[in-house]
Order: structure tokens, then C-alpha cells, then sequence
């Protein structure tokens, strides 16, 4: 099946953007002293997105005198939410401002709406009217509308960082200065889905075998979130952090992503091991955000290995 762009694309988007900008977010914001350390206090920050939908996400400011870069966690495909990714070192908090989202169905973000998992990649895919991820999508920029209004955030510096919801993050606000990404289900999914039974693609197979007479319908819905038409709106200095060789996002696999994306893109093929590509990334964040002379902080269990 050949991917091909929507004629109304933009439109499309310019509509989202246009429905959330209607709608007040309404931020309420709550001290969380248990999580809060002596080097950053933590708060759960509650926001209305379209619908209206009230999302929650956790907002960690580093103590001591800002601004700070900042690192914004947009939701990924998982039912729980973390204040910083499972594994990184704590003490990024002491560096940078982090904001990690919960969209709509997450934990945190489940009322009145519960996501399963999985089956939240193909919720209501039929269409885009009832596709979910429409809502997540704002959900995505409305955590970004928040982020860049806080006063403790380096605007020159807000890096977002994920899964493919990275790269929509980039595409869809302007907040967005420095891009992460591991993709994995939004790039040219239909293709990708018919190659793997693996998950989260899986999940698109799962779902047309249930219902096969929809194929059409959702190959139509998920060209709108490809990956592929929003590159060419992301301008900003671009990771990819891609899958072994020969996997199914391997480096050589993700070369027209490459090509699509406006700014300027490095892309990092895993070695297999979280320590080896962990220290890839967290030296490519601290010399966007801190520059070169600047040391990556990491997680204790890798400090005394040899990189």
C-alpha cells in the first residue's frame, strides 16, 4: 500500500490547532513535597485540552536561579506515567525543567475516559472524527502551550523527547527548539504493521483482522499522523534513535524519514545495549542544551563502565 498525503493535511491540522486554541486551559497546579528532592520540586499540573478533557502531567523545576532548558516527555503508548523516563538518573532534574504529559486514557488522565492497553493505538481508527489519537494529538500541544509559558523555561532551549510523539510535537508547536525520537508505529504504520507481529504495531493488525472491511478507512485516518508528511514541518536539530540493524526502523529503514525532515538530523542505530545508546543520547541532549564542555549526567549503575 503507497502512502500518500491527505489533500487537506494542513487543513486538518490548522483546524486542531484552531479548536485548542478556543479552549482555556485552565491550569491548576498541586505541590508534590514526596517527590520533590533538594535539588527540584516536583508538581502535578492538571490542563483542559479539546473535548473538553482534562490531562495531567508532572512538572519538575530545578531549585535555584532560571532559567533552565527544559525536556518535555509527550505520552507514550503505556498506561502509566513517569516523572522522567524509567532508568535516567534523577539528578536531570537538577539540570533541566522536565514536564511529562499523561494524554487522555493514561493514568492520571483516565477520567472519564480509560485507555486500554493495548488497544489505545486503534481507538475509534475508523475515522478521524472518532480516532483517538485526534485528541492526543492536542493533548500533546496543549502540554507544550503550558511548558513555554512558564517563566523558569529557556525558550531558546525546550527539547522534546519520546516516541514518534516527539516528532509530532515538533511539527505541530513552535515551542519545540531540539527533537528526540524513537519511532515506533507512527511512520508509514500500515507498511510497517504488515511486516511485524510484534507490538504496538501488532496492535493495527489486531485490529483489521477483527475488522477487515475497514482497511481503507483506517489507512486513510493513519496518513494523517504519519511521520512522513509531518517531517517536513520539523526544523530543529533532530536524534533519531533507531532500532538494531535490520530491524524494522533500522537506520537504513528510516533514510526517507531522514530526507523528509527540514532540520538538521543525526540518527543513532542501537547497539543493543540501554547503557551504550543511553550515553548516545544524554551527550547529544547536554550538548545541545549546555554545550560541548558540558558532562552528561548518569544513571549510577553506568558510571564506573567504560564507554
Amino acid at each position: 500500500m503507497t502512502s500518500l498525503r491527505p489533500s487537506d493535511f494542513g487543513k486538518f491540522w490548522y483546524g486542531l490547532g484552531k479548536d485548542l486554541s478556543d479552549v482555556d486551559s485552565c491550569p491548576e497546579i498541586s505541590t508534590l513535597p514526596m517527590r520533590s528532592t533538594e535539588f527540584a520540586d516536583l508538581y502535578g499540573i492538571n490542563l483542559t485540552s479539546v473535548g473538553p478533557y482534562r490531562i495531567f502531567g508532572y512538572l519538575s523545576i530545578p531549585k535555584g536561579k532560571g532559567p533552565f532548558p527544559s525536556i518535555y516527555y509527550p505520552p507514550k503508548n503505556a498506561s502509566v506515567l513517569e516523572i522522567i523516563p524509567q532508568g535516567s538518573s534523577n539528578y536531570i532534574r537538577s539540570r533541566f525543567v522536565t514536564f511529562s504529559l499523561a494524554c487522555r486514557g493514561m493514568r492520571n488522565s483516565d477520567t472519564p475516559y480509560t485507555a486500554m492497553y493495548p488497544g489505545q493505538l486503534t481507538d475509534g481508527l475508523a475515522s478521524l472524527e472518532t480516532y483517538v489519537y485526534t485528541g492526543i494529538a492536542a493533548d500533546i500541544m496543549r502540554g507544550l502551550d503550558y511548558l513555554s509559558s512558564r517563566d523558569e523555561v529557556r525558550k531558546d532551549c525546550v527539547i522534546a523527547c519520546g516516541n514518534d510523539n516527539a516528532i509530532l510535537a515538533a511539527a505541530l508547536h513552535d515551542a519545540v527548539t531540539h527533537v528526540v525520537s524513537q519511532p515506533a508505529y507512527l511512520f508509514d504504520t500500515m507498511e510497517s504493521a504488515a511486516k511485524t507481529s510484534s507490538y504496538p504495531l501488532e496492535e493495527f493488525n489486531d485490529y483489521l483482522r477483527e475488522y477487515p472491511d475497514r482497511k481503507e478507512r483506517v489507512a486513510e485516518t493513519l496518513e494523517y499522523f504519519n511521520l512522513r508528511w509531518h517531517a517536513q514541518a520539523v526544523t530543529v536539530p533532530t536524534l533519531l534513535m533507531a532500532e538494531y540493524e535490520n530491524g524494522l526502523y533500522s537506520a537504513e529503514n528510516l533514510t526517507t524519514l531522514v530526507e523528509d525532515i527540514a532540520g538538521e538530523v543525526s540518527i543513532h542505530e542501537s547497539e543493543r545495549s540501554s547503557y551504550k545508546d543511553g550515553i548516545f543520547l544524554e551527550r547529544w541532549i547536554t550538548e545541545k542544551s549546555l554545550g560541548l564542555s558540558a558532562i552528561p549526567i548518569l544513571p549510577n549503575h553506568w558510571t564506573n563502565k567504560s564507554s
